[in-house]
């Protein structure tokens, strides 16, 4: 026959052509969203979207980390550069200007943005991702992680700073506390920027 083969001759097999590896953006957004539950948009990455299950308060990082104390452990909270992304109750970009205020911090610039319904957060890189090599965060800039990431399998509103928390006596941390701290901070850091720099004389 021919194109036959001689006897004794190996048989060759095709090798097939290498398979295309699974996009990091689709495998993030299943992450977010069979794993946690969480809606989201696509995107490289993927973005969140805010107002449904939670909203995001995006702090200087030092002002974020002297409030840590007020949330609950399993608060998620995430790093982008100097900026820190603090998970809040939904409905809680609505209350901010009201509690900021009440706490008579209104009439102050501060370095501080809460964000909800209708908005999109881009989504922090998962644990175990490259960001994530030896098991902690790397924060090249741009890239957002989870410096406290949420745990799949547990609902996250629980363990959300909220307003109904004042005097409720429940587990849920307290917005007021939250925001007091965080405020503080930023007015803080506000003032050493400007003892900083040098005084202008005409």
């Amino acid at each position: 026959m021919v194109g036959s083969l001689p006897p004794g001759t190996p048989q060759v097999t095709a090798v097939p052509p290498p398979r295309r590896p699974l996009d990091t953006s689709d495998q993030v957004r299943r992450w977010y969203e069979k794993e946690l539950g969480w809606p989201t948009v696509p995107g490289s990455p993927p973005g969140l979207r805010l107002g449904l299950r939670f909203d995001v308060l995006d702090v200087p990082a030092e002002a974020g980390r002297a409030a840590l104390r007020h949330l609950a452990p399993g608060s998620p909270v995430a790093v982008r550069g100097d900026r820190m992304r603090l998970l809040v109750a939904a409905g809680s970009a609505e209350e901010l200007p009201g509690v900021l205020s009440w706490l008579e911090w209104d009439s102050l610039p501060l370095d501080l943005t809460v964000t909800g319904e209708g908005g999109v957060m881009k989504a922090p890189a998962p644990p175990g991702s490259p960001e994530w090599a030896g098991g902690r965060p790397d924060t090249p800039q741009g890239v957002a992680v989870w410096l406290r990431p949420p745990e799949p399998g547990c609902e996250v509103e629980a363990s959300l700073p909220t307003l109904s928390a004042l005097g409720g006596g429940g587990d849920a941390p307290d917005l007021v506390r939250l925001l007091n701290t965080v405020a503080t901070h930023c007015h803080r850091l506000r003032l050493r920027r400007v003892c900083r720099q040098p005084l202008a004389f005409s």
